[in-house]
């Protein structure tokens, strides 16, 4: 069974492939998106990945939540559930 991470605060230069390369050292990376703005082009700060498994996605946190990544302290935690939006996002 596989666990989504929510990654946060990573460095503007965060990619996917830099991301896959760090969390791979401890297991199997199923997938990898730093979300990106789409009009600067650059990372939003934070993304998601996806371990083969629950153990190897636990020693993630328990390795990496808190260090240091191009002078930011990432912060890691299991991924909630996407909720469905009610509105277009719009502020009237």
């Amino acid at each position: 069974m596989s666990k989504k991470l929510y990654v946060g605060n990573l460095p503007y230069s965060a990619t996917d492939e830099s991301l896959t390369e760090k969390f791979s050292e401890c297991g199997t990376v199923s997938s990898v998106k730093v979300i990106i703005d789409r009009n600067s082009g650059r990372s939003k700060g934070f993304g998601f990945v996806e371990m083969s498994n629950d153990s190897e996605a636990d020693t993630i946190i328990s390795r990496f939540n808190g260090t240091d990544v191009d002078g930011r302290a990432i912060n890691i935690s299991e991924a909630k559930p996407m909720v469905p939006r009610n509105d277009s996002g719009r502020s009237y």
